[in-house]
């Protein structure tokens, strides 16, 4: 590896030594390199190997469209994968490492695969890794699979999230998303400008056009320097927008210090994630620069004339001494330009056209160039790195005649076009159409706010760009109705303008297709699409999965328009009518830390602590997460928690225990429809039940499928408080918010949900009425007056209470509503209350245990998203209700009556002495082949205390049918016998329930 002397000439600004290891190799850079910019200034040839064939890979851009030099950045907890090097500016220390090689990237034993590809053409490990099982391949396959390697440990950098809202949000800060800002920015509308870059300019960094008689870089200080004094616009450079959403709703990603490692502030975010809501986006996110196609066209040495270009204008490096420029169109010839006058003799042109315009040609001419117009690259040789390049005359259509010359180079700048980035306006939903002089797709139309602007929008021309800048900017403000007219400043650009003439060179059709490279990064070549072509997956959504072209990192950013229109010829279609596939999010990878921000460890998901929380811990409280903080059972000394749980189980059944059900939900549904809507948000019916008294009900899907169930209490004629389960209560509320605004707007319903407002102290057991009763109180708690399934309202100690007779124990039951003040003294009163009958606290366990002893249903534990109301046993109360309710056509479908489906069951174990295993599955017979069909699954098991048996709850293919039935369940590769019976293990005719 030779250091390359930097050209005096070039436009760079580059400042002290930095040095820097790559590969464990230390090695010296320049402060303004990229991490790419200083490997090419040190002679490093190769940065990586491709994913599938592991051949040797240079880099070949400068930017986000880089598909080569994907490393590993950094060690340990600082580690990051697939980073791309164009985009790593240069710091102090930097540690970076190449993927994707053993035992290096100079030296890949996996390289042996590229003398053996025919054997791996697209797709072929659905074709091969058949017999005698993928298990058998997996262990081979899954070591060598992949791009670089996941970082081990916990990342040790933190992240943040924010929020923001503009008037415009311009993607961009080349010349036209500049000009643009410069417009809006001056009539005071609050504007976003994002660039991805270190710093705005875009390409104008890397090119020598004069703007208003003064290089492009002082226009483009000029204007940063004017945007930053404006109070209403915000600069965000470093940033770039990853995803386009409804609603004109933008994410962006901005590396505050994301490129620093270890030496980063300990304070300060690695990155930051913006999630902004715009009235209007202006998208000048540039163009991408298209590789030409050709055999061996990814040998390293072969790099994008506008990388080539830009290293030399912006660095001051030319990786090679012997440069080639092939070419399809005159823009590339600035590549040639420029580097002749920076003082590189000896360049060489290739262009597959045959006529180029007289200009051109005299430029060309003058300078002395090697120009061979009307040929075409038939192979580049050298295995790591370019050696020469044989050409042959072009004859029309891809066509290359059979005699060849070859002229010895060590840089290849290729160029077959420019393609708009049209990823983001894709995103965002928008259509694109076929710009025949430009031979690339243009966007067109998009139903969001949207307009697109400058190379993006296939506007090549560097004083039209700005000019469309302008006047985007300018209709955005008329959109926003500000009077204030805004200065329309006209800039005069001079330089060598070559227009942007192109003659279509898709692939060499005569050449070996099998040698010439679409996808870069996944190994995709033309001989791929033949074969897709072949095997008839002819649309562009087939050929992209059946060859993994335009996926991964990539996202089709170099590969993806030529593999269109090679897939165009191949069909004989017309390009446009081919179409293209739609981009998704994120446009450029963002990492998992990012979209996670601080919501990490106890912040992913903050617990809600219960009103009595501190009373619990007074209690010697196990907790535990259940959406709240919840106590999950109460040890007494050196107690286990099974053991803890037998006796709250023990005492709630034989005397009585003290539950807090504040979690569960509230909500009270008021209005003189009240009764009629929620007789069609519930299956049961809802308008029949009586002030006073409470229903068990359960909520369907628009499929008829069960997603909540609860009790409903019936307060007064036009009032309902509907208690939905603890986890779903807010998806319930606003399930009902929902279709009380879209689908049922005229009815006169208000909903509130009250959870949070409401404690709960639930009294169980036999002795519960002997302990309310202790309560200073005026509602009668004898059961004559106060029966099973009904509500009251009155005052206990004092304090306005409502109380509900449901269980979920299967013992009487007195669940006591209190506003949230109150909980604690309603907990000391109760306990203090109880002790005559050692009442005891009881946790989720318990009531989980006892639950299932019982045989209630549990929603999402006991059911799948199969599971309807029919299978847990309302067959007849749905065929009684004459109105209609959500998922009720669904439920006419004869495939939701089949008696094959999943029903709800009791299951008891053939050895009571065994756990059934929960998430076992029903299976056929006593030793089942593997894999065998599931008839269904137990859902909840316990070793019951109270009967002294093991018994469990499942869902079981026509289990209603079966009761009494022996089955086996198979879990963890043992087998065990059980047989089916009613849910209700204990207390089936529910007398302890109303005594």
């Amino acid at each position: 590896m030779n250091l390359i002397q930097r050209l005096p000439g070039a436009n760079q600004s580059l400042g002290r030594p930095i040095r820097f290891q790559f590969d464990g190799k230390d090695y010296t850079g320049q402060e303004g390199d990229t991490l790419a910019s200083a490997l090419l200034a040190n002679g490093v040839s190769i940065v990586g190997r491709s994913f599938k064939l592991h051949r040797p890979r240079g880099l070949m851009g400068s930017g986000l469209e880089e598909p080569n030099a994907l490393i590993r950045l950094e060690t340990g907890s600082f580690a990051e994968p697939n980073v791309r090097a164009t985009l790593v500016p240069l710091y102090e220390g930097l540690q970076a490492f190449s993927q994707n090689a053993w035992p290096s990237v100079q030296f890949d034993c996996l390289g042996a695969l590229d003398f053996a590809h025919k054997l791996f053409p697209a797709s072929f490990y659905y074709k091969s890794m058949m017999w005698p099982n993928w298990g058998f391949y997996e262990k081979f396959v899954r070591p060598i699979a992949g791009m670089g390697k996941a970082p081990e440990g916990n990342d040790a950098q933190h992240y943040q999230k924010r929020n923001i809202h503009c008037d415009i949000l311009i993607c961009g800060g080349g010349p036209a998303g500049l000009s643009a800002a410069l417009e809006a920015g001056r009539s005071g509308t609050k504007v976003i400008l994002v660039d991805d870059q270190e710093s705005f300019g875009g390409a104008l960094k890397n090119e020598t056009y004069l703007i208003d008689g003064e290089s492009a870089n002082v226009w483009v200080s000029r204007a940063v320097n004017h945007l930053s004094l404006l109070p209403n616009v915000t600069l965000l450079p470093r940033t770039t927008v990853s995803g386009y959403y409804e609603n004109n709703f933008l994410a962006a990603v901005e590396r505050v210090t994301q490129h620093l490692g270890p030496k980063a502030p300990l304070r300060q975010p690695r990155e930051r994630l913006w999630r902004i809501r715009a009235e209007q986006v202006i998208l000048a996110t540039g163009s991408l620069e298209r590789p030409l196609v050709f055999p061996n066209n990814d040998r390293p040495g072969i790099m994008l004339a506008s990388a080539v270009r830009c290293y030399a204008n912006r660095f001051g490096i030319v990786p090679g001494q012997h440069l080639v420029v092939a070419t399809n169109n005159d823009n590339a010839y600035r590549t040639v330009f420029d580097l002749h006058d920076l003082g590189l003799k000896g360049i060489t042109v290739v262009d597959t056209r045959s006529k180029i315009s007289s200009s051109l040609s005299s430029a060309v001419a003058s300078r002395n160039i090697k120009h061979y117009l009307g040929y075409g690259i038939s192979d580049a040789c050298g295995r790591k790195k370019l050696t020469s390049i044989q050409i042959a005359r072009h004859s029309g259509e891809g066509l290359l005649e059979t005699e060849q010359q070859t002229i010895e180079c060590d840089l290849l700048a290729i160029s077959s076009g420019w393609t708009p980035t049209i990823h983001l306006f894709s995103q965002a939903g928008g259509k694109l159409r076929y710009d025949q002089p430009s031979a690339t797709l243009v966007p067109d139309d998009c139903s969001q706010n949207v307009v697109v602007v400058g190379a993006a929008n296939g506007t090549w021309p560097l004083s039209d760009c700005i000019a469309e800048g302008q006047r985007a900017g300018l209709s955005a403000l008329k959109l926003q109705k500000l009077e204030q007219a805004p200065v329309n400043v006209i800039c005069t650009v001079t330089g060598e303008d070559l227009g942007f003439n192109i003659e279509p060179f898709w692939y060499t059709k005569n050449r070996r297709t099998d040698k010439q490279w679409l996808d870069f990064q996944y190994d995709v070549k033309v001989a791929d699409i033949e074969l897709a072509v072949r095997e008839n997956f002819v649309s562009v959504e087939h050929v992209k999965r059946y060859t993994t072209g335009g996926m991964s990192v990539d996202q089709g950013k170099t590969s993806n328009f030529n593999i269109l229109a090679i897939l165009a010829e191949l069909c004989g279609k017309p390009l446009p009518n081919v179409g293209t596939t739609r981009f998704r999010p994120p446009y450029q990878p963002v990492t998992m830390g990012t979209f996670a921000g601080p919501t990490l460890g106890k912040a992913y998901s903050a617990w809600q602590e219960l009103p009595a929380h501190a009373w619990h811990v007074k209690r010697g409280a196990h907790f535990a997460d259940y959406g709240w903080k919840r106590p999950e059972y109460y040890p007494r000394g050196n107690e286990s928690k099974f053991d803890a749980t037998l006796r709250e189980v023990n005492t709630v059944r034989k005397s009585v225990g003290i539950f807090d059900g504040s979690p569960l939900g509230k909500i009270e549904v008021l209005g003189p429809d009240a009764g009629v809507f929620l007789n069609c948000m519930y299956v049961n019916n809802i308008e029949s039940l009586k002030v006073g008294s409470a229903r068990y009900a359960l909520m369907t899907n628009e499929n008829g499928i069960l997603i909540d169930d609860g009790v409903i209490v019936r307060l007064e004629q036009d009032r309902f408080l509907v208690h939905a389960t603890s986890g779903a209560a807010p998806r319930v509320f606003l399930a009902m918010e929902e279709c009380l605004q879209n689908h049922w707007p005229d009815r006169q319903v208000f909903v509130n949900n009250v959870t949070t407002q409401w404690g709960n102290v639930t009294v169980s057991g036999p002795k519960a009425r002997a302990v309310v009763q202790q309560l200073q109180s005026d509602i009668n708690f004898q059961a004559d007056a106060f029966p099973h399934m009904h509500f009251r309202a009155g005052i206990i100690q004092g304090i306005p209470v409502r109380v509900l007779r449901a269980s979920f124990t299967g013992e009487a039951t007195y669940e006591i509503s209190i506003p949230v003040r109150y909980v604690e003294s309603l907990f000391e009163a109760v306990f203090e209350a109880g002790q005559p009958f050692g009442i005891t606290p009881y946790g989720i366990e318990a009531l989980e245990m006892m639950r299932t002893e019982k045989g209630y249903l549990h929603i999402g534990g006991d059911t799948d998203g199969s599971t309807n109301p029919i299978d847990v046993g309302f067959g007849k109360i749905i065929e009684k209700k004459k109105g209609d309710f959500i998922g009720r056509r669904s439920l006419q479908r004869e495939a939701d009556k089949e008696a094959i489906r999943f029903q709800f069951v009791g299951l008891e174990a053939a050895d009571s002495s065994q756990l059934l295993p929960v998430g076992g599955h029903i299976v056929d017979s006593l030793t089942p082949s593997i894999p065998a069909k599931s008839r269904g699954y137990v859902t909840a098991a316990c070793l019951s205390p109270t009967l002294g048996r093991s018994v469990g709850l499942g869902i079981v293919s026509n289990g209603a049918s079966r009761i009494g039935e022996e089955i086996y369940v198979f879990a963890r590769g043992k087998t065990h016998t059980a047989r089916i019976v009613s849910p209700s293990h204990y207390d089936a005719k529910g007398e302890k329930l109303n005594a």
